[in-house]
């Protein structure tokens, strides 16, 4: 699988990488409070799964995911399994970004760590879901965290044998967490890893859905994630065509003496590269543009007033307003409201009530601090395009 680092475009792929980690810091200081950030991460990583099943052809609504975390299942088969895959994932990430925090030197290109991933991923399905089906049709038996024991075909590319998977996953490893990859280079190794990764294609199935967890993961360690603020699935999702043509030529063996010296494309893998680091850029960029604070009041003020005509104008007002201090100071004590809204602790404890009621802020106990919320139901408004599976590609 060399080269595991491209030569070529290295000029251009280190201004995107500077780039990239100047845009990340930007948009981990775009939510100043920290109830807030959580609870945008909180849908996030809702976004992720939603997208991660699109790119592997299912779809599953926002609702529906909402749904599912309250352990509300669909009646119908299709759509309960989309489900069950969006939960999991869900809770692969939570799963591994809990671990990232307490073990901060994990090796998260180590065999160990992705066959964990898989591990996560798969124990949250049921048993059911456990097999593969080889393109001949023949169906095998898939143990979550275990590597392949069979060889595969994946269109035109053939993964290595699965007996040599171990030495591959080694090399994999030694490669990518050698400490001594120059900081300009490590976003791109970050890149180059996700393809070779997929090549190695280690497992039967959910080799995809562990690739791209496995590089947020390693964009978490490189301090890149923003606190869970964006997504990589939303970005190669909307360019799936240009993702998966991308992979497929990376796939190819080197073109002639001027193509590098591995065995592979020195010039694919480097377009796939900038691919990559350009789809990043794209999704924090896009990030940092639907949080950004005063847009985001504007859009959840226009929420109340359009969208909710159903309520009061007095009550839409104050919700708004409450709402709004919500937003910007994070965590709010219940005594705090009334000075707020300028209404009495009777009068305000009826908008507090209501607002609960709606589900426009929560609280963790019944006398507890108010926060923010953001159900499925202001989703739209409040964060516009943040789930929509139109192709856009940039290929």
């Amino acid at each position: 699988m060399e080269p595991l680092l491209p030569a070529s475009g290295r000029g251009e792929l280190a201004e995107l990488s500077v780039e990239i980690f100047r845009k990340s810091g930007e948009l981990a200081a775009t939510l100043p409070a920290t109830s807030v950030r959580r609870g945008v991460a909180d849908l996030v990583r809702e976004m992720n799964s939603y997208y991660s099943n699109l790119i592997e052809g299912h779809k599953t609504l926002p609702r529906d995911i909402e749904r599912a975390l309250r352990e509300d299942w669909s009646d119908r088969e299709d759509d309960r399994r989309n489900q069950l895959l969006s939960v999991a994932h869900i809770q692969a990430e939570a799963a591994m970004r809990r671990r990232l925090a307490k073990q901060p030197e994990t090796r998260v290109f180590q065999a160990d760590f992705v066959q964990w991933l898989h591990r996560e991923f798969y124990q949250a399905l049921p048993r059911s879901e456990w097999f593969t089906t080889s393109l001949s049709g023949k169906r095998h038996p898939l143990e979550p965290g275990k590597l392949r024991d069979h060889n595969v075909d994946v269109g035109r590319h053939t993964p290595p044998d699965h007996k040599v998977l171990d030495d591959f996953m080694r090399r994999f490893d030694g490669y990518y967490s050698d400490p001594t990859i120059p900081a300009t280079d490590r976003l791109i190794a970050l890149a180059a890893a996700h393809h070779r990764l997929a090549w190695i294609h280690p497992f039967g199935d959910g080799n995809g859905r562990v690739a791209r967890l496995q590089s947020q993961a390693a964009m978490i360690c490189c301090g890149l994630d923003a606190d869970g603020l964006w997504t990589l699935s939303r970005g190669l999702a909307r360019a799936k065509p240009a993702y998966f043509q991308h992979l497929q030529a990376a796939d190819q063996g080197r073109a002639n003496d001027l193509d590098g010296r591995g065995n592979l494309s020195d010039a694919a893998l480097a377009r796939f590269c900038r691919f990559f680091l350009e789809r990043i850029l794209d999704q924090i960029d896009f990030m940092t543009g639907l949080i950004s604070p005063f847009k985001l009041l504007d859009r959840i003020e226009s929420h109340l007033r359009f969208t909710r005509v159903d309520l009061d104008g007095k009550l839409r007002e104050h919700l708004a307003r409450m709402l709004k201090a919500l937003c910007l100071e994070g965590d709010l004590p219940r005594g705090a409201v009334p000075a707020i809204l300028g209404l009495k602790g009777t009068a305000s404890r009826v908008i507090i009530r209501r607002a609960l009621a709606e589900g426009l802020v929560g609280s963790s106990s019944e006398k507890g601090p108010l926060r923010i919320a953001f159900p499925y139901e202001v989703v739209d408004s409040y964060f516009p395009l943040l789930f929509t599976d139109l192709p856009v590609d940039h290929g």
